[in-house]
């Protein structure tokens, strides 16, 4: 019977069995990709075991222990192992990041179960030529702002590389004093997330683009491969100080991404409404959506 003694942290090291599982189960929402996981850390202390070829994720966030559904091939008996694990945490919803799938596949399994909306971490998934090309009315405002962006300023685009990384951190390091990351915890852990992401960019095999502006490199993306029609864009950030530059950096990394996959995943709102309100202006091709199951009606 699985125990929570069965749950290992994650390290670094183990991105190799992270990377053999996804060749054969790729991950559906932007919380389970390795690079979120690892880079997350120090905020939901990822934990993981495998059973039965199946993978299982553990948060453990302010005392409080989540589980995610096993990733691989479905089988009951490994779900009833999870789900009675759930049932003995505290935490209030112990069993959650259960996408539409796996949702339907549970409720046909496990009728007694109830699920809420967990909208805070719907990932918004676009069509990567409408990010690149923008055009429609749909898009008129945004083309309006980058265009105005692309008059007042005279900049480059470049790779992420050995010989910028410097540089890439010394901007992190300006964009979270504009920010005042240390006054939001979300801000906090977010900056600590880059930082490590950045830290272990090529070992995590990340790519991304940067932005110069007279010499200064002033916005970046990050992203990866997700799955074999989707990138996923961890991170975007700009300077204040130049109005724009985040629609520029957004059609940047799109025009690259398009080549080579049809979706961009742009993860979650997180709940923020100047967040939400931006990704919804990108009209959003459809959304990742995501369930969780409080424990009172964590019932089998």
């Amino acid at each position: 019977m699985l125990s929570i003694d069965d749950f290992k942290l994650v390290t670094l090291e183990d991105k190799k069995i992270f990377d053999k599982h996804y060749k054969e189960y790729p991950p559906i929402h932007s919380d389970n990709v390795f690079t979120t996981i690892i880079s997350w850390m120090s905020y939901s202390d990822y934990h993981y075991t495998i059973l039965e070829n199946n993978l299982i994720i553990l948060t453990k966030i302010n005392g409080q222990i989540r589980f995610r559904p096993p990733s691989g091939k479905r089988k009951k008996d490994v779900f009833d192992q999870v789900t009675k694990l759930s049932q003995k945490e505290n935490s209030d919803y112990p069993f959650g990041v259960i996408d539409l799938e796996t949702k339907k596949w549970l409720e046909r399994n496990y009728q007694k179960l109830v699920f809420e909306e967990h909208r805070d971490y719907f990932d918004y998934v676009y069509l990567s030529s409408d990010l690149a090309e923008l055009s429609g009315s749909n898009y008129s405002k945004i083309r309006n702002r980058l265009n105005k962006f692309k008059r007042n300023y005279n900049y480059t685009i470049e790779k992420i590389s050995n010989e910028n990384m410097a540089e890439v951190g010394e901007f992190l390091k300006r964009w979270c004093l504009w920010k005042d990351c240390e006054s939001d915890p979300i801000l906090e852990n977010e900056k600590k997330a880059i930082l490590y992401s950045m830290s272990r960019f090529f070992e995590l095999e990340l790519s991304g683009n940067a932005i110069r502006i007279d010499g200064n490199i002033e916005a970046i993306s990050v992203y990866e491969r997700m799955n074999s029609d989707t990138a996923i864009v961890h991170y975007e950030k700009g300077s204040p100080d130049y109005d724009g530059i985040y629609k520029a950096i957004n059609e940047e990394t799109a025009e690259t991404l398009q080549k080579d996959f049809m979706y961009i995943n742009r993860e979650s709102d997180m709940g923020l409404p100047g967040l939400r309100k931006a990704k919804q202006s990108y009209r959003p091709h459809h959304m990742v959506e995501v369930y969780h199951i409080n424990k009172q009606n964590l019932l089998l």
